[in-house]
């Protein structure tokens, strides 16, 4: 977490095969011949951890035939005192060298970005967890692809175009495809949730986590003892000029709104810097949603972004760590009295099946518009079984508070949902194979533990039992039904859309905007008279709209 988002971890061993080709000059030939010196090996002194050293020698670069010279233990001191200039010397990776990072499939172009490299101990190559979106990456065994880059040309346009921080802004909708991520959102969330206050000394501890160097925050007094705000501690991150209000992701859409003077603290207003009230959670600082960091970008620039991506990201593990942050499974249990309330819940959706499939035999029903009788019963059995679903998860989570680190996950936008944790302590509800109840199995019935033409909830896939209970062996086997159309279908349709980009590829490879504007073909064609239709970089725009109107009334007002 430590590594900023430009960066990327090199192992020793892996620094030492990779070379970039340095040519030989009047103001380094000293440096080289020092590095050359040391040999493919070198014993670094006492405290430093790694020190790069030299492969090959490459004698005159012009002939076609390269003489290569391999640096060995015996043969170092001869070749640095016979260096010349024009000569190219093959020296193992170093910090700061500019590598292409890339994780396949490579869907998009920030598949493959420039970063710097820190050379650090043990196997694995090491990212910061902000950068995992864009790669797609995660640390369950993902394998990536590290190219070192070769001529001086291709270092600068590595660095110009494609350093991770000239795509945090992602072109395909126009927001923050990198920022906070889990464990930053969680961390910010407890930092900031109403008037959460920390000991002077803890408070420096989390400020000293991002290197803050400057006057500490506003100090309160409570019982002669001294303490700073959370908020407040957020705030030194933020640039002073910075005022923006909206509703946090962890909104509880109360019927009446009371924003600004929210409950739930779930209003934000930063105003010229300061955080004066609501928490920060991934409406703020997340990846793709971040209107925070959108904000920051945009005003501030790309490289102020990074700092404060980089800076936010520590700032949450630190809080995290203070505060401590556990889920058990302890997490998703409910009083009885809920259990009781779920139960009788379900009890009353059982009965309305059972009575709208009697309507249904006694032709009772009344077959909606377009559509036949037994499609009807159909359409209606699942409304009342998504119904009743949605009562155990509104049940579960009004016994499930704040103080629970499973729904802070979930309400802050760290990791999963409310509809996961009631599934986890209410109920599983309908499972279901291409939208529709499960029917088929046996001739007349699902499985032989059902009577013949029983269209009841518990035949057709319905499952009551939340997954802390467990399942009962015939609403696994339902479970596993629609768990497995879920397999089947990530699987085609990986296909499918590959095979789609190849087509897509393929057919547009020989289009390109020219220099009047316009998009055409090899024949010179006009395709579009403007790229895109609009010539709008959704990189740069606002929400899609080449300019925020609302945004410049509002600062020719206040000046």
């Amino acid at each position: 977490p430590n590594l900023s988002i430009n960066e990327v971890g090199v192992p020793i061993e892996v620094a030492r095969e990779l070379t970039v080709p340095v040519r030989v000059t009047p103001y380094n030939i000293d440096w080289l011949r020092e590095m050359i010196r040391r040999g493919p090996n070198p014993k670094p002194p006492e405290g430093v951890k790694y020190v790069p050293g030299v492969n090959y020698v490459i004698r005159d670069p012009k002939t076609l035939r390269q003489r290569r010279i391999k640096i060995t233990e015996k043969n170092a001191n001869d070749v640095a005192e016979r260096l010349e200039m024009g000569m190219i010397v093959e020296r193992q990776l170093m910090d700061g060298d500019i590598v292409l990072f890339n994780r396949q499939p490579s869907l998009h172009r920030m598949s493959m970005m420039a970063h710097k490299v820190r050379v650090l101990p043990y196997k694995t190559f090491r990212l910061n967890l902000s950068v995992c979106p864009p790669y797609n990456a995660d640390f369950d065994g993902d394998e990536m692809n590290l190219h070192v880059v070769q001529s001086e040309e291709a270092r600068a346009e590595a660095e110009i175009l494609m350093k991770v921080q000239e795509h945090i802004l992602s072109p395909r909708f126009g927001g923050p495809i990198i920022g906070g991520i889990h464990d930053h959102i969680s961390g910010c969330f407890l930092l900031t949730y109403k008037d959460k206050k920390f000991p002077i000394q803890e408070a420096t501890h989390i400020l000293s986590s991002i290197n803050y160097r400057g006057k500490l925050p506003r100090i309160i007094e409570e019982d002669g003892k001294r303490y700073i705000l959370g908020k407040d501690i957020f705030s030194v991150l933020l640039p002073k000029d910075l005022s923006i209000e909206y509703k946090a992701k962890s909104c509880f859409n109360c019927e009446v709104c009371t924003a600004p003077n929210c409950p739930h603290d779930a209003y934000v207003i930063i105003e010229n810097g300061v955080l004066k009230k609501g928490v920060i959670d991934e409406k703020g600082i997340g990846a793709f949603k971040g209107l925070i960091l959108d904000r920051i970008i945009r005003e501030h620039g790309v490289e102020y972004g990074r700092e404060f991506i980089d800076r936010v990201t520590r700032l949450g593990i630190a809080a995290i760590n203070l505060c401590g942050f556990t889920v058990g499974i302890d997490d998703e249990d409910i009083p009885s009295e809920a259990r009781r309330q779920i139960e009788e819940g379900l009890e009353k959706a059982k009965k309305k099946i059972n009575s709208l499939i009697e309507a249904y035999n006694k032709g009772e029903l009344e077959a909606m518009p377009g559509r036949s009788l037994e499609e009807t019963l159909e359409m209606e059995i699942m409304r009342v079984t998504g119904r009743a679903r949605d009562m155990a998860g509104e049940i579960a989570s009004r016994y499930l508070g704040l103080d629970n680190s499973a729904v802070i996950m979930a309400k802050s936008g760290a990791r999963g949902s409310m509809l996961n944790l009631s599934q986890m302590s209410g109920c599983v509800g309908q499972q279901a194979v291409r939208g529709e109840r499960i029917n088929r199995g046996y001739r007349g019935r699902t499985l032989p533990h059902f009577k013949k033409g029983d269209l009841g909830a518990e035949a057709k896939g319905f499952v009551s039992s939340s997954y802390k209970k467990g399942l009962t062996p015939t609403e696994y086997f339902f479970h596993s039904m629609g768990g497995r159309e879920g397999l089947v279908d990530t699987a085609v349709r990986t296909s499918r859309s590959g095979y789609m980009q190849r087509r897509l590829i393929n057919a547009l490879e020989d289009i390109k905007a020219e220099e009047d504007g316009t998009v055409r073909d090899p024949e010179g064609n006009v395709i579009q008279f403007v790229y895109g239709e609009d010539g709008v970089d959704p990189a740069k725009s606002i929400a899609g709209k080449p300019i925020d109107l609302d945004k410049i009334i509002e600062e020719v007002e206040s000046s």
